[in-house]
């Protein structure tokens, strides 16, 4: 049998080659067509920060929920949740080659003097600030749940579960404000006479999707080669899957929301974001994003044999995982490329770049510590949970 050392080693080659390969297709591919290798960046950096993010977020919630349920696949977010401090770090950077593009400009006829707060707000260094600050915030808040819960493998300390209850609120209570403004920070305001008020709480359905798809495909990954066999149960699967199913429906409901308010009221300044985005080309990828982010996890996962099943619930995920960056899409290209969609080489390698990267990341880290958290007081009943 191939030790695990020797397993998290190949995968980790796999997946580095294959992001040094991608990232080479990218820079051809930016050569010919420099500004969607930089819309193609924005998505896949925006990606990986945000679904590190989610797995911190998912990490804190379990924590001050006090549930024990988690406790067994724990190390899996928390190895997903260290990637946010180079993935942030290349968000800055994207970010940093094209800052101009965030710069107010006056778009619309009407007194300049009316938008002072607008152009205030989105002044390159004041913006560029703010990004540094949500990052290093999460970035810090995040390190610290993750140490901790590595530091009672090693002293076994029941109480540095409570602290960690601490720190996760505080984590939660600065996470809501950050999240939401950094979402109109570096993507609402791609669109500049454009916003929605629910704009953080459609990413934040979407982040949380994303998160709970890639820890299915991971957990059960490990779970068939050997980590976390006789671990992760199938009933924390279907746990992971009512979960999914329920932010699935979320997503929907907050994406109508915005969208019939919008319809409804027929503002020019409002409809200019979704005519451009349901007509001509746009109009199917619209549908296919309500497909693969909804339509599909909500009819298949609805059996409760579908969210027990391993084949079942990694299709799912991979279904969801496509639709998220479909979603991030089709906010992104209009505004930056052009009316009308593109799909080729700098897509295919930016994909590829960003899985390269996330996995090769991913068994770099979930080898540094046990794949179980032996010390945790609550780890007896999370490998004996039942739902």
């Amino acid at each position: 049998m191939t030790p695990l050392s020797e397993i998290y080693s190949i995968n980790s080659k796999r997946f580095i080659q294959l992001a040094v390969v991608s990232a080479c297709a990218l820079v051809a591919a930016a050569v010919m067509a420099p500004d969607r290798a930089w819309s193609n960046l924005l998505i896949i950096a925006f990606y990986a920060t945000t679904v590190s993010l989610g797995a911190a977020l998912f990490l804190a919630l379990t924590y001050v929920c006090g549930a024990s349920w988690n406790v067994a696949f724990r190390r899996v977010p928390e190895a997903i949740a260290v990637g946010l401090f180079p993935f942030g770090l290349m968000l800055l950077g994207v970010l940093a080659m094209n800052y101009k593009l965030y710069e107010w400009h006056p778009h619309a006829e009407g007194d300049p003097g009316s938008l002072w707060f607008k152009e205030a707000w989105s002044s390159p260094p004041f913006w560029m600030a703010r990004a540094a600050l949500y990052l290093g915030i999460w970035f810090v808040l995040s390190r610290t749940i993750i140490g901790l819960s590595r530091r009672q493998d090693k002293s076994g300390s029941p109480r540095l579960t409570l602290a960690n209850r601490r720190f996760s609120a505080m984590f939660l209570v600065v996470f809501a404000p950050t999240f939401a403004l950094a979402c109109c920070d570096w993507l609402m305001l791609l669109d500049p006479m454009w916003f929605s008020t629910i704009w953080g709480v459609y990413h934040f359905a979407g982040m949380v999707q994303a998160t709970l798809s890639v820890m299915v495909l991971l957990a059960v990954s490990l779970r068939n080669r050997g980590p976390l066999a006789g671990i992760f149960s199938d009933d924390h699967l279907h746990d992971v899957g009512k979960l999914l199913l329920g932010f699935s429906c979320f997503w929907m409901y907050i994406w109508f929301s915005q969208y019939m308010l919008i319809w409804y009221t027929n503002m020019p300044e409002e409809t200019s974001y979704y005519l451009l985005r349901t007509r001509g080309p746009w109009g199917p990828l619209m549908i296919a994003n309500i497909v693969l982010n909804w339509v599909v996890p909500f009819f298949v996962l609805l059996p409760r044999p579908c969210k027990r099943s391993s084949s079942v619930m990694v299709r799912v995920a991979a279904v969801v995982l496509v639709g998220r960056w479909l979603d991030l899409y089709l906010m992104v290209f209009p505004a930056t490329v052009g009316p009308t969609p593109v799909l080729g080489l700098a897509e295919i390698s930016a994909a590829g770049l960003v899985i390269g990267l996330f996995g090769a990341l991913f068994y770099r880290n979930f080898h540094k510590s046990p794949a179980v958290p032996n010390a945790d007081p609550l780890l007896a009943e999370s490998l004996h949970h039942h739902c």
